[in-house]
């Protein structure tokens, strides 16, 4: 009766079980998971927000495949502070980063092509693809005090059922940003192949320090054909407000094709409501207020952890560029799951699995940046008395 490309897993796995069953014994969880910044004591400007909302604009229908011209170019206003000059014509919004997703999927690919993404990585590309009729194929990037793509290793996975090479920058959880260096050895690639580049920057905005030798934003690549997606969700930490875009970018004779059909995908939907696409300017403008408390957020975070972290210690952080998570390697006792698992029964401690994002050893636990300083201190502290007790 189902479509195959729905034939997942329903099961819930260990940790969900055991999630469930502290809940139901009405046990307390610290959610070191945490990544919905509306619960995490952000102040947010309220009446700003919400009175963004209430324009009586959003009563009358526009439709408009790209979307309403003025929160284009509210997009095109926040790209420009970046240093890249976009036409609105490029900008596409959407509901979500997903929709947004599926456009560029459903444009470029057929059913059984395949799109090359990094590992590890962030499992919603799983269900993506299986959605719109693709395969992925990995590509790994590889840790040496720092992640950087396997170059070679991503030239070999390369077929003629490749459609796209994607890279999510920075990485969701690595935290890896893409470098120039490897940015031209993809456009190259691209070119050699007549394959399009996909970006995803949701994070871009949230670097731990500066680096020249870092892509500043792909939405000004041109050398070859170029998706970027973002937005609303953790620009101005408003994940609720469902509202994105894709930059389209390129040469010519590719982009302008690509517009043409992209419109078509687009008009046959016409997703964003009226309300959020008039509220986008002021939404945007959201930022900042919310980014530079995120961004102390998180990098508290980070050196508490790191006074935790002592020489010595059984645990260490692997080195992350930016972005809400950060990864902790554990003695190898244990599978990740195991770790996971036992944590949380055993001290109420939430954390994701390392395999949750295709890492490729055991050991990996991935920990949200974004809660508030007391509940993520208490967690690391049960975990290294954990970890130590197991050891």
């Amino acid at each position: 009766m189902f479509a195959s490309r729905t034939d997942w897993p329903l099961i819930p796995n260990r940790l969900a079980q055991a999630i469930e069953r502290r809940r139901r014994a009405g046990l307390p969880i610290l959610d070191l998971t945490e990544s919905n910044p509306t619960r995490c004591g952000f102040v947010f400007d309220a009446p700003e927000i919400l009175s963004a909302l209430a324009d009586p604009r959003a009563l009358t229908y526009q439709p408009q495949p790209r979307g309403l011209l003025s929160a284009r170019l509210a997009v095109a206003a926040y790209y420009a502070e970046c240093g890249v000059r976009l036409d609105p014509e490029q900008i596409f919004l959407t509901t979500s980063t997903s929709e947004a997703y599926s456009y560029v999927f459903r444009l470029l690919a057929n059913p059984g092509d395949n799109i090359l993404v990094p590992c590890p990585s962030y499992p919603l590309f799983d269900f993506l693809a299986r959605l719109n009729d693709l395969e992925l194929v990995s590509y790994p990037l590889v840790y040496n005090h720092g992640w950087r793509i396997d170059l070679e290793a991503l030239r070999a996975r390369l077929s003629p059922r490749t459609r796209a090479i994607l890279v999510v920058h920075p990485n969701n959880p690595t935290g890896s940003f893409i470098r120039q260096s490897e940015l031209e050895f993809l456009l190259d690639r691209c070119r050699e192949r007549s394959l399009a580049l996909v970006a995803d920057e949701v994070f871009a905005d949230y670097p731990f320090q500066d680096d020249a030798r870092r892509v500043g934003s792909h939405a000004g690549t041109s050398e070859a054909l170029t998706f970027t997606l973002s937005g609303l969700s953790k620009i101005s930490a408003l994940p609720q407000m469902k509202l994105a875009w894709v930059v389209v970018n390129g040469p010519t004779e590719f982009l302008r094709s690509a517009l043409s059909r992209l419109e078509v995908i687009a008009d046959t939907y016409l997703s964003v409501s009226a309300p959020l696409a008039h509220a986008l300017p002021k939404l945007l403008e959201a930022r900042r207020a919310l980014q530079p408390q995120i961004l102390k957020r998180v990098r508290a975070n980070l050196s508490r952890l790191d006074e935790f972290l002592a020489p010595g210690s059984p645990v260490s952080r692997l080195e992350t560029e930016g972005g809400w998570y950060v990864i902790l390697k554990l003695p190898a006792i244990h599978s990740d799951e195991d770790w996971a698992v036992e944590l949380l029964n055993q001290d109420g401690v939430l954390v994701h699995p390392g395999h949750f994002y295709d890492f490729p050893s055991e050991g990996y636990l991935v920990l949200s940046l974004l809660p508030q300083s007391a509940v993520f201190e208490e967690g690391m502290r049960k975990i290294l008395a954990r970890v130590l007790l197991r050891g």
